[in-house]
């Protein structure tokens, strides 16, 4: 059986929400990571090669950033329709976003967080507000990413804001993009497993 390495309230709550969508029958192993206030300690148990989560382990496989992992699972369990598989509709934007959230995205969000400005990341990021304006283009005219229909890339992309609320753009059509993905039972399910396995540890 696939196992995925997780802690609670952590980048891998999103796989794990992936995971419920999915149906998929995956073990869930939790595993303790260095938090930022200074809790926590790397996990002797994770096989990330920086004991960092989500890693996932399929039979001789090793996967490790969600992008990846997001990619494998749903190729892997393509009958749930959370992203399209080789030679459908969508699969190049959906390759696409999965990509930028990874390349541009979370890097612009530490970027802003730490305060750091630099000509050469401009230069090759762009900027905060660039990015959330390719999210309020993509969102103006249609609900979700890839169009109608929610995805795993919706699942990756709007996965930030659910943590940091306060980096929300003004765009309205951003703002409901990531409530109707935060009111997904998957993650609501999510949450509340992971809050209880908070108040046990």
């Amino acid at each position: 059986m696939p196992t995925l390495f997780h802690a609670p309230n952590s980048r891998s709550s999103s796989i794990v929400s992936l995971i419920d969508d999915l149906g998929a029958d995956i073990d869930i192993r939790e595993v303790t990571i260095p938090r930022m206030d200074g809790s926590g300690a790397a996990d002797p148990q994770n096989p990330h090669p920086d004991r960092k989560v989500p890693v996932l382990v399929d039979g001789g496989e090793t996967i490790h950033e969600r992008g990846a992992i997001i990619l494998y699972l749903t190729d892997k369990y393509p009958a749930a329709g959370l992203g399209p598989v080789v030679g459908a509709p969508g699969r190049g934007a959906y390759l696409s976003w999965l990509s930028y959230y990874q390349g541009v995205m979370e890097p612009l969000f530490m970027l802003k967080i730490a305060g750091v400005s630099h000509p050469v990341l401009t230069s090759s990021l762009r900027d905060f507000d660039t990015m959330t304006g390719h999210l309020a283009n993509a969102l103006s005219a249609q609900p979700y990413l890839l169009g109608a229909e929610y995805s795993a890339a919706d699942l990756l992309c709007s996965s930030p804001f659910h943590w940091m609320p306060d980096m929300l753009p003004a765009s309205a059509a951003v703002r409901d993009w990531v409530a109707r993905c935060a009111d997904r039972p998957a993650l609501k399910r999510t949450a509340a497993r992971d809050s209880a396995a908070l108040g046990a540890a």
